[in-house]
């Protein structure tokens, strides 16, 4: 959800016929929603754009751009499709009522309406948005639930794979730093491969107590699990 949305929970009502225009913001308030209003698609669509409103009410027929490209715009630029787009249309047409919902849009009101009707399809509206958020938000906690796991795993095989090498590697420089007496250059350099290899454990030991993973910045656009001692 982008930031403009979750400050400005507002609904774009867009129409160049008058009449429809305040029969809708009278069904909009009834629900206690604040709009923006447009009388031609692209007002439309900057305002959306802007806003990101949660909900669209729009006619087909509007100067500018017509209500089917503002739907495919929307649907273009937000895939996750988070926008409920109702269309408020004269047609009826069991083809006209095809394009609207292949272009995008999630239900539709033939005109002539109604104050009443439009309210009852507005409530329907919250309630299947509502529904819709719910699942996004359940689909998410899976993902992160997937990827959790997926790490867990991944970090039990590196330790399995690294630990016993590593303790080989350690031993065996530790016994040949005893033996050079402790001095000289070949002593420094196993010191040195010591206290890497030491370091390598206190990482796997860090891995092994990721209960939360998080991402810092790594290299340019690349992030990795931040393994830094917790302050």
């Amino acid at each position: 959800m982008t930031e403009a949305r979750a400050a400005t929970p507002r609904v774009l009502v867009a129409d160049d016929d008058p009449t429809i225009v305040l029969l809708v913001e009278h069904a909009v308030s009834g629900l206690g929603r604040e709009y923006d209003t447009a009388t031609d698609g692209d007002t439309a669509w900057r305002l959306w754009e802007e806003h990101r409103h949660p909900l669209v009410v729009l006619d087909i027929e509007m100067p500018g751009l017509d209500g089917l490209e503002l739907c495919r715009r929307i649907r273009a630029t937000e895939p996750e499709r988070e926008t409920f787009i109702v269309v408020v249309t004269g047609r009826d047409r069991a083809a006209d009522l095809e394009s609207v919902l292949e272009a995008g849009a999630d239900d539709y009101v033939t005109k002539p309406t109604s104050g009443q009707r439009l309210v009852a399809r507005l409530r329907i509206a919250e309630r299947r948005m509502a529904d819709n958020a719910a699942r996004r938000a359940a689909e998410e906690e899976l993902r992160s639930a997937r990827y959790l796991a997926g790490i867990g795993e991944a970090m039990v095989a590196l330790q399995h794979e690294i630990n016993n090498p590593l303790a080989a590697l350690l031993g065996t420089a530790e016994l040949a730093l005893l033996e050079t007496g402790g001095t000289g250059k070949q002593a420094e350099d196993l010191r040195a491969i010591i206290e890497e290899a030491r370091r390598i454990a206190v990482l796997l030991r860090r891995v092994s107590e990721l209960r939360n993973p998080k991402s810092v910045p790594y290299a340019g656009d690349a992030k990795m699990i931040d393994l830094r001692e917790p302050s």
